[in-house]
């Protein structure tokens, strides 16, 4: 929560000084990807307790986000 209310807001004004300007409109694929990452999170911190198979799904599903932005189409004006 820490993290949304205040490097949010201060990435937004250091890109407009920068002149980089930064919007907080995510499209839905950026949206589905912090909620499944989210979900996939909670799940395994739900019990408490961790062991390094729980670890290696945490990693793995991070690896798949990260793949699916990198092979993710960009399609000019729509966003």
């Amino acid at each position: 929560m820490q993290i949304a209310l205040f490097v949010g807001p201060l990435l937004v004004l250091i890109g407009a000084f920068m002149g980089q300007p930064m919007d907080l409109d995510f499209n839905n694929f950026e949206l589905i990807s912090v909620v499944v990452a989210v979900l996939v999170a909670n799940s395994i911190s739900a019990d408490g307790k961790s062991n390094w198979l729980e670890g290696t799904l945490l990693l793995a599903t991070y690896v798949v986000i990260g793949l699916s932005f990198y092979f993710h189409p960009v399609i000019e004006g729509i966003g």
